[in-house]
């Protein structure tokens, strides 16, 4: 996979006999939530109509630290962009370094 449209991370994988790409987004403490967010909305928008293009059997999905899904993806705000635009999410737990939750 060649994308690399400014991403901190993007890397293809399968799940189970799905091909996807996974956008991996640290969202920084001192950051700006709601700016970092809408970074990664744009990316993610950008990467899917690129993958749709490219290789439009690969699912693309937003990797999200468990701390913040918890503190800024549950808002309303957060959620209703979610749901309009059709992110996936995997929310993972960087000290362990394992996904938590997939959400479609």
């Amino acid at each position: 996979m060649s994308i690399d449209l400014g991403a901190e991370q993007l890397i293809g994988a399968q799940k189970d006999n799905q091909k996807i790409a996974v956008e991996i987004k640290s969202f920084l403490p001192k950051s700006s939530a709601i700016y970092e967010f809408h970074t990664a909305l744009g990316q993610f928008i950008n990467y899917r109509a690129t993958l749709r293009q490219n290789e439009p059997d690969r699912i693309l999905y937003l990797a999200v630290p468990v701390i913040t899904y918890n503190n800024f993806f549950t808002l309303e705000f957060p959620q209703l962009m979610v749901n309009e635009n059709q992110v996936k999410l995997i929310i993972y737990n960087p000290e362990k370094e394992v996904i938590t939750e997939w959400k479609n």
